[in-house]
């Protein structure tokens, strides 16, 4: 399953804690596609425990909760557009090792 194929969308780019949410919506058909994605490529451990555990909820009874996540916000940086402008970012300004320009020592050079 690619992931535009996923039932959720940007699925790559969710924090571990947005995607706890957004699994239960997610029928055990849905639910067994994304746990082979992830299988198949990231393979994160924290992610297959979420899913896992979801899927042996449903598997027990347990019933989707309501709403769909493909309707869920964005995720930021998600869309390949940095979230930050270079434009807004602040001028180079690493200070200067003892604070002044020319006053630090030569030890040890001749």
């Amino acid at each position: 399953m690619s992931t535009n194929e996923l039932p959720i969308p940007d699925y790559d780019q969710i924090p571990l804690g947005d995607l706890r949410h957004r699994v239960r919506s997610l029928s055990e058909q849905e639910l067994r596609g994304v746990l082979e994605h992830e299988r198949e490529h990231g393979n994160r451990a924290p992610v297959l425990q979420v899913l896992t555990a979801r899927l042996e909820e449903l598997e027990g009874g347990a019933e989707p909760s309501g709403g769909d996540p493909r309707n869920a916000p964005e995720v930021a940086g998600a869309s390949g557009v940095p979230p930050v402008s270079p434009e807004h970012s602040p001028e180079d300004n690493t200070p200067l090792r003892h604070g002044v320009y020319g006053q630090t020592p030569a030890r040890g050079r001749n």
